[in-house]
């Protein structure tokens, strides 16, 4: 087969500039799998709320983690495309979600190395299933496929939450800053409202709705976003031997009034030294790629609220990135993918 790659993230402002926000905003939160309200609501929340107010703020707070060469998400799926197109024979192209580059861009990018592209493998770089990232990247992509009615096959690498080789790379990227002395490990995964963990679940009467409905054997596990972090949390914390007391697990980047999946980091941190946690080590492994939730919010204004609040050490372990293994685990995952059949996960409507 003549193969091309695609690594998805999820996208970018273009600046830090307040327009530049405003554009990436509105396409980010008018997706129907991150806001799930009617076109109409949506719009008028949207446009007529969320963007006017959050994007000065975001553009403040972009600033504070700007690179010289630009946004940290998409440099370090940049560097990663060229890691990766080290260790493959296969052109590896980038896509993302929301701005630039878009689906069509990677697609043709391809087709000018291998004009008779046959397969190209999709790499949704999000680890766990949700409706606002793993969901609406592929469905975004098909769509682009389909209505350019191009010729070849679209293969997609699952969710990779509890794949061997995602874990211990994991694993392997969080070790070095395990060395000293901590109370705690917390693992921050980005949060969703708790109405798309029951819209995706296949079954509609397993997840949330179930005592210890994440520990208990379900096909809704395949699109359960929380039993799926909770899983990535176990399987790290075994890899690392780390005992059930020595780590926790919150979620963070709540936006709106509606019930969000918990314990909220954002309370969690100020909260923690009261509780006798005073030195924390705080890791986000449902991002791939550093970006503005995992430097601004986690490092920098997580640290704030820690210390702040009667904390002594904190420190941000960075994502996988670039890590050599985890840049081995990406090619064990595309192998893997070529070998599956094309009949894909079932997506919700």
């Amino acid at each position: 087969m003549k193969t091309g790659i695609i690594l998805m993230n999820l996208g970018s402002p273009d600046s830090t500039s307040v327009p530049d926000l405003k554009a990436y905003l509105k396409e980010f939160l008018m997706d129907e799998r991150v806001i799930d309200k009617p076109l109409w609501l949506r719009t008028l929340l949207v446009k007529g709320i969320i963007v006017p107010t959050r994007a000065p703020k975001s553009a403040e707070a972009y600033k504070t983690i700007w690179w010289e060469e630009g946004s940290p998400l998409v440099v370090l799926t940049e560097r990663l495309q060229k890691a990766l197109q080290e260790k493959v024979t296969e052109p590896v192209e980038i896509a993302m979600r929301y701005r630039k580059p878009n689906p069509k861009t990677a697609y043709d990018n391809l087709l000018k190395k291998i004009p008779d592209l046959e397969e190209v493998i999709l790499v949704p770089l999000y680890p766990h299933y949700a409706m606002s990232s793993w969901e609406t990247a592929v469905v975004y992509m098909k769509e682009i496929h389909k209505k350019h009615n191009y010729s070849f096959q679209l293969k997609t690498v699952p969710p990779f939450y509890k794949h061997p080789a995602y874990i211990n790379a994991l694993a392997e990227s969080m070790k070095p800053h395990l060395q000293d002395d901590y109370d705690q490990l917390l693992f921050s995964y980005h949060g969703i409202p708790e109405r798309h963990v029951l819209k995706t679940d296949p079954t509609k009467q397993h997840c949330m709705q179930v005592d210890n409905c994440c520990y208990k054997a379900s096909e809704s596990h395949l699109t359960c976003y929380r039993h799926q972090v909770t899983m990535t949390s176990e399987l790290v914390a075994k890899k690392l031997g780390l005992k059930k007391n020595q780590w926790a697990q919150s979620y963070q980047s709540r936006l709106g009034r509606d019930p969000w999946l918990l314990p909220s980091t954002q309370e969690r941190l100020p909260n923690l030294p009261k509780e006798g946690v005073k030195k924390i080590k705080v890791v986000c492994p449902s991002f791939i790629s550093d970006c503005l939730e995992t430097l601004e919010e986690i490092e920098e204004r997580g640290k704030e609220d820690f210390i702040a609040n009667g904390g002594e050490k904190y420190e941000y372990i960075p994502c996988v990135n670039t890590s050599e293994t985890w840049v081995n685990a990406l090619v064990q995952l595309i192998e893997e993918a070529k070998d599956a059949p094309y009949e894909q996960m079932s997506i919700q409507k």
